[in-house]
């Protein structure tokens, strides 16, 4: 009777612990549903394809190319997007390293590349 009431003792503790309610995120931290992050993304993406062609020098594009970069880590759906998402990645990584090396045609090019593999992520939710 005791292990009984010990191991339900135990579960019911875990249960209470572990909880996905505990789970939440921290207190101030915005989070966003995967379509909205990966139009929000897109937007990113959009601005630093806008700076280019009105003429904006590498390193501020790198700078808009790093904003995109860090709120593509918002976009939390599944496994597949995951991936899709770190491929789209690796595109702005390549675009930021050509910002930086004032290679703006290259850039713009990887740029347009990973907006479409961002808009593409939204047919795998």
């Amino acid at each position: 009777m005791k292990k009984i009431l010990l191991s339900l003792l135990i579960a019911s503790s875990m249960g209470a612990v572990s909880s996905h309610v505990w789970a939440e995120s921290d207190p101030g931290r915005i989070t966003y549903a995967p379509a909205e992050a990966i139009d929000m993304v897109s937007a990113k993406v959009k601005v630093a394809i806008d700076a280019i062609s009105s003429g904006s020098d590498g390193e501020a594009v790198a700078v808009l190319i790093k904003d995109a970069l860090d709120a593509s880590k918002e976009i939390n759906a599944n496994d597949k997007v995951d991936m899709a998402r770190s491929r789209a990645n690796n595109k702005l990584k390549s675009a930021r390293a050509h910002a930086k090396q004032s290679a703006l045609q290259e850039a713009e090019q990887e740029l347009k590349n990973a907006y479409k593999s961002f808009q593409d992520l939204k047919g795998l939710l």
